[in-house]
C-alpha cells in the first residue's frame, strides 16, 4: 500500500498533469523546412501555445490537411506567419505589403524576399481568381471572418494562402514562440513580437 501511495499515485498525477498541459495549455514542436527561413530554422524547437489570441504578424501553426489541396492523403501542419485577420484587404506592389491600404512593416525579411519572392503584384482579388485556390474561398476581395492570410517568412519557396486560400481559425493549432534557450534575439523578437510592430511608421 504504502508502495502506491509513494511511488504509483504521484506518477499517475504528474502524467494526468502532462496531458493537461500538453493537449490544452502549450506543448513543444519542431520546425519542419525553409520555409519560415530566417527567422525559425528547419528542425528547430518552439513552444505552441495554445490558449494566446492570434494578431496580425503572430507565427502560428495550423491543421493543413482540410487547407492545402496539394496534400493527398496522411497529416501535415505548417507554420506561417498571420497576415492578415478576418475583414482585412491584402495586397503587395513592387517590395511592399499592404494590409487595408496601410504600409506593413517586414523588416524581418531581407528586400530580396519582400519582391522577388512574393510572386510580384497582386491583390486578394488576383489570387483567390487562380482555379488552385479553396473552392471555397475563390473569387474573394477580403479575408474571411473567422480566416487568416498566412505567409512563409521565406516567401520564395513558401506553400501559403497565396496557394492554397485562407486557413479557417477552426484549424488553427496555436500560437508560436520562440523559448527562452534561444540565443538569436533578432530572430526571437520578430516571432514573439512582430505583432507589436505590425504595420510601418
Amino acid at each position: 500500500m504504502n508502495f502506491i501511495k509513494n511511488w504509483v499515485f504521484p506518477i499517475i498525477i504528474g502524467l494526468f498533469i502532462a496531458f493537461i498541459i500538453r493537449t490544452f495549455l502549450f506543448t513543444l514542436v519542431t520546425v519542419d523546412g525553409p520555409s519560415m527561413d530566417p527567422n525559425l530554422n528547419n528542425g528547430e524547437l518552439v513552444i505552441e501555445s495554445k490558449v494566446s489570441t492570434v494578431r496580425r504578424g503572430d507565427v502560428i501553426v495550423f491543421d493543413a490537411t482540410n487547407e492545402d489541396p496539394q496534400i493527398k492523403s496522411g497529416h501535415k501542419d505548417y507554420v506561417k506567419r498571420v497576415i492578415a485577420v478576418g475583414g482585412d484587404t491584402v495586397s503587395h506592389k513592387g517590395a511592399n505589403l499592404y494590409v487595408n491600404g496601410k504600409k506593413i512593416n517586414q523588416q524581418y525579411i531581407s528586400l530580396e524576399q519582400q519582391s522577388g519572392g512574393t510572386w510580384g503584384d497582386w491583390t486578394l482579388k488576383t489570387l483567390s481568381s487562380r482555379n488552385f485556390w479553396q473552392k471555397k474561398d475563390r473569387n474573394t476581395t477580403v479575408v474571411p471572418k473567422d480566416s487568416y492570410f498566412v505567409l512563409g517568412d521565406h516567401r520564395s519557396v513558401s506553400n501559403d494562402s497565396r496557394m492554397f486560400g485562407y486557413v479557417e481559425k477552426k484549424n488553427v493549432l496555436g500560437k508560436i514562440y520562440t523559448p527562452f534557450w534561444n540565443s538569436d534575439k533578432q530572430s526571437k523578437e520578430n516571432v514573439n513580437d512582430q505583432s507589436k510592430k505590425f504595420f510601418a511608421n
